[in-house]
């Protein structure tokens, strides 16, 4: 998606819409104006099923670029998949789960 794109996105998109990128799992979001923050996009980190729709109802949210390297450095310390592992072994199977409303719209990266 173009930088201009994004900025209309922001100029005229509704709040919380959601626009699938090219990259699988990877959205952006308009967030709202929230106290003194105005309103602003991220990027959503989200699984998508095999037609592209998010998994989840919501993802992981970044917001800048300091950001994404600290849930990086999280994401691939090894002990991340002992912990999972461990996760997977002590709770339920989980089954179903509802799909969130997206936009049509595709963003280019």
């Amino acid at each position: 998606m173009s930088e201009e794109k994004l900025k209309e996105l922001l100029a005229t998109g509704k709040e919380w819409t959601r626009v699938k990128t090219s990259i699988p799992g990877v959205f952006i979001v308009k967030l709202p104006a929230f106290r003194s923050s105005p309103a602003r996009l991220s990027v959503e980190i989200n699984p998508v099923d095999a037609s592209g729709n998010p998994t989840k109802r919501r993802g992981l949210f970044i917001m800048s670029m300091e950001e994404y390297e600290e849930f990086k450095a999280i994401l691939v310390n090894e002990k991340m998949e002992s912990l999972l592992d461990m996760l997977e072994e002590v709770n339920p199977k989980a089954t179903g789960g509802r799909r969130a409303k997206m936009s049509d719209d595709v963003i280019e990266i």
